[in-house]
């Protein structure tokens, strides 16, 4: 491509801006000055405009077997248009094997079916209608459906080297219990009641997580039906290497996890983000042995998630994420976190959960963040080498980078800022000055329940 990419119970709110950073960091935004941190940083930058620029990145990139892609907000085209070009030259230059998404496991299995070449041809914007979770456009969107057309374009091409579409999130609970009870009936009848009867556990619920959440801090629980359900698909199917039998074991661990994850919603928002980015670097590290010893993976996930968490204020909570995880457990294979940033722009976000999309103005970052820093470090888009600045003791300090959730409210922004140690929580960062909201393709949400509330904690609605 030679043309320009597109120009409750305890809460833990990041808020950099207002509250300062975080504690037991020594360093403080004072400690140089704006002018030798831009200096500093304009040592370790190139510019970005033509997918060509991608050139260095790659080169850095190198032999490593994960590249974490990260994005400063769900609602941004180019952090999805960029993501899709690195994605597309690792696969073709680099033979990555699959892409791991935040997103629901069975939603993304109906993708993969699509970019794999089976059943009806249809096109990826039908097949987009099956990420009917709110928020749907996260994945539903204009980007996707051009990435899993190359993708299914180019696994037609190379049979002997398909890449593959996966989704490493945990809220999918009824959605992969249904899978279950579907899918093993003419196979399995007995593994597939099983899946029913976890599910009749629910039935009172009607789909809404939040409910069953408050349940529990009643005593109510389904935990035992759902590990039970889990224990024997295990025993089932364990043996068995195939990307269905794959797909049927990660239903049914996934409903266990979920539940969980539910359950510590209400009770510790810390232990419930702990749960799901563990679940998500497990699916991956179950992944990378279901595709094989010379398995690649590329992981699309906002900054939360792929930026290393010890290097923000999420530490001192005790929140882990999978940047951190993979780093700790993938380091001597090779991992590579690209974070994402902009100055402003627009976004689609909502301003309370499940409200309709809304394209929103994302102001200019205020004096003193990274975002602001980085603006005036080139004026255009650029890419930063950051692990090549990483021994310069001038950028080690702490400063608030942009999170932008799927709620969000422009005139509220002091606590979309992170407390970050840049250089360390990325190895390279993409910077935008100027970005456009996404472009969703038109999808039916699942029926809520009326006043329904967010099925996620206080820091993930904020910064995720």
């Amino acid at each position: 491509m030679t043309e320009r990419i597109m120009n409750r119970h305890p809460f833990y709110i990041i808020s950099w801006a207002a509250d300062g950073l975080a504690p037991g960091r020594e360093e403080t935004i004072e400690s140089l000055g704006d002018d030798q941190l831009i200096n500093t940083l304009q040592k370790g930058t190139v510019p970005l405009e033509l997918e060509g620029d991608l050139d260095s990145l790659l080169n850095d990139i190198g032999d490593s077997r994960y590249v974490l892609l990260g994005e400063a907000s769900h609602g941004t085209a180019e952090f999805y248009a960029w993501r899709a070009a690195i994605t597309r030259r690792l696969i073709a230059e680099k033979g990555f094997t699959f892409v791991a998404v935040e997103g629901d496991w069975p939603d993304a299995y109906v993708l993969n079916s699509y970019v794999q070449g089976l059943g009806s041809p249809g096109r990826a914007t039908e097949v987009l209608q099956a990420f009917n979770r709110w928020p749907t456009w996260m994945w539903a969107n204009a980007e996707i459906a051009r990435l899993a057309e190359w993708m299914r374009t180019y696994n037609d091409q190379h049979p002997d080297r398909k890449a593959s579409f996966y989704g490493l999130d945990v809220y999918s609970l009824w959605e992969s219990l249904n899978v279950l009870a579907t899918t093993l009936r003419p196979t399995d009848p007995e593994t597939a009641q099983m899946a029913r009867n976890a599910l009749a556990c629910f039935d009172g619920y009607r789909g809404d997580e939040q409910a069953y959440a408050l349940a529990t801090l009643r005593g109510i629980r389904c935990a035992d039906a759902l590990d039970q359900l889990r224990q024997r698909v295990q025993a089932r199917y364990s043996n068995q290497k195939d990307t269905a039998t794959f797909n049927v074991l990660q239903n049914a661990i996934t409903a266990v996890n979920a539940e969980q994850y539910y359950y510590e919603m209400v009770r510790d928002d810390a232990e419930s983000w702990n749960i799901r980015d563990r679940h998500m670097a497990t699916t991956l590290d179950r992944l990378m042995k279901l595709h094989g010893p010379n398995a690649k993976a590329i992981v699309w996930a906002h900054n939360t998630h792929v930026g290393d968490a010890r290097y923000t204020d999420m530490a001192p909570y005790g929140m882990v994420n999978l940047g951190q995880l993979v780093r700790e457990s993938h380091g001597s294979e090779g991992v590579y976190i690209v974070g994402f940033g902009t100055y402003q722009g627009e976004v689609i976000a909502a301003d309370r959960w499940g409200n309709p999309l809304r394209r929103m103005p994302v102001p200019q970052s205020p004096t003193g963040s990274w975002d602001e820093l980085l603006h005036r470090v080139t004026p255009g888009n650029k890419l930063l080498f950051l692990n090549q600045l990483r021994t310069d003791s001038t950028l080690a300090q702490t400063r608030g980078q942009r999170a932008i959730g799927v709620v969000y409210h422009p005139n509220q922004e002091q606590g979309n800022y992170v407390p970050t140690r840049l250089t360390e929580r990325y190895d390279g960062l993409i910077f935008l000055n100027r970005t456009q909201a996404l472009q969703p393709i038109d999808v039916q949400p699942q029926a809520r329940k009326e006043h329904s509330e967010a099925p996620v904690g206080q820091y993930a609605l904020i910064n995720d």
